[in-house]
């Protein structure tokens, strides 16, 4: 099938690799002419592994290229898809559809066989009635379908979750649609994937209760190991009980400093709007906003807290920076609030990730970046763990004793075990564990 994709963002490109990857003809568009300049070197404008490698094999069988120019793609295409960003409005908090709405009317004035027309793109409940009804007033002579297939992808391992989803969602109506979407994602059909059909609105508020469900699991977790804190008991044992039930299910309960990325933090505030504009009323979503921003800010307390109250004039060591490890992306993540507040306290901070510092330094002042982990920690005054990295996990302690300037080690994802930073000596706080050597 010919495939278009608009939009060479995360989801944008890492789809369109994935379809060309199943044998379709696809073409991605962007306006950027840099980044498609890069982009037909089979250079990727951001971490995702094993992208880079998919991209340019596509690229050497000619089933992916790249365009500023949608005329002629869309011309010839079967499916048109529409994944550009649909970032929070900072006047209100509504999706800014603006770029949808541009799309979709370039894609209108450039078709000319019947054309499915998908928003992958996260929009809000109705949005595709509004793509069709404007779609319909630029064109009125065009054949064409509205499609809503939200995407589930998770940063870090996005190209495994499309190709082996826990389900494909499609909304649409039409018949027509629904096969040019059954032959689309046919080769998924080998995997036993299911296919959920439905209309537009249920397809188009899945998307949006997904991530508001997963947004409140991790902010449940993160309270109950507020709570067991306060009385002593294990956060991991807690979410390892709970997490073997299967009505709960044991992912998305690894208690931490909040969750950031893309999709929760703009996901979950657009929820509560539709909400509003339809007067139905999402209290929990609202509620878990509010626990996750105030989360955060908790942290650099704790941190602070374990540096016996006061950090002014200290130097604290930061091992990651992105809000979660295998992903260069920044946005919300908890070093964005936990670094600043540290320094507003007096802290001179230097930081090492292992993806995220060019994104970083455009982000925060003040902050000396390093190389690798241990210098990071030269002549500091304690640790501080804020991203998941697996290299991190099996750092020589002994080394990293030797290497700061007091053993304090404020672990905010839970990647050591008390017992063996006890054995060595450190100084350990982590997240809903009893602390060691306090």
């Amino acid at each position: 099938m010919k495939v278009v994709m608009i939009g060479t963002g995360y989801v944008g490109l890492v789809s369109g690799a994935c379809f060309a990857d199943f044998g379709h003809d696809v073409t991605c568009i962007d306006k950027d002419e840099q980044k498609i300049k890069s982009l037909k070197k089979g250079k990727v404008p951001f971490f995702e592994p094993g992208l880079d490698s998919l991209v340019a094999s596509n690229i050497r069988w000619n089933r992916l290229s790249f365009d500023t120019d949608l005329s002629g793609p869309v011309s010839k295409a079967d499916v048109v898809f529409i994944a550009v960003g649909t970032p929070s409005r900072e006047s209100d908090g509504h999706a800014d559809l603006s770029y949808v709405m541009t799309a979709a009317e370039e894609i209108a004035n450039m078709m000319q066989d019947f054309t499915v027309i998908v928003n992958k793109s996260t929009v809000p409940v109705g949005t595709g009635d509004e793509v069709e009804e404007l779609v319909k007033k630029t064109r009125p002579d065009c054949d064409f379908a509205v499609v809503s297939n939200p995407e589930f992808l998770r940063e870090g391992s996005a190209i495994y979750d499309f190709k082996h989803p826990d389900r494909v969602m499609i909304g649409t109506n039409d018949e027509r649609a629904r096969e040019v979407m059954r032959e689309l994602y046919r080769p998924l059909y080998l995997n036993e994937t299911p296919i959920l059909f439905a209309d537009r609105r249920t397809s188009e508020l899945t998307k949006y209760a997904s991530n508001a469900f997963l947004a409140n699991k991790i902010s449940f977790i993160n309270e109950m190991a507020d709570l067991c804190e306060a009385t002593g008991a294990d956060i991991q044992q807690v979410a390892r009980g709970i997490g073997l039930d299967g009505r709960i299910g044991n992912k998305f309960l690894h208690a931490g400093p909040g969750y950031g990325g893309s999709c929760f933090p703009k996901d979950t505030l657009a929820l509560v709007k539709v909400a509003e504009k339809f007067g139905a009323s999402v209290e929990i979503v609202d509620t878990v906003i509010r626990t996750n921003n105030k989360r955060k800010e908790r942290m650099a307390q704790k941190v602070i807290h374990a540096c016996g109250g006061d950090v002014q004039g200290k130097h604290l060591a930061v091992l990651g920076l992105t809000f979660k490890q295998n992903t260069d992306d920044m946005r919300d993540s908890p070093s964005l609030t936990i670094i600043p507040a540290l320094q507003k306290a007096g802290a001179r901070i230097s930081a090492y990730d292992p993806e995220g510092m060019e994104t970083a330094a455009k982000l925060f002042e003040n902050i000396t970046f390093e190389d690798d982990p241990y210098t990071t920690m030269e002549g500091a005054d304690g640790l501080v763990i804020i991203t998941e990295w697996d290299q991190f996990r099996a750092l020589d302690l002994e080394r990293i004793k030797a290497t700061l300037n007091k053993p304090i080690i404020i672990d905010l994802r839970n990647i050591y075990k008390p017992e063996e930073m006890e054995k060595h000596g450190f100084k350990y706080v982590s997240i809903g564990r009893a602390p060691i050597g306090y």
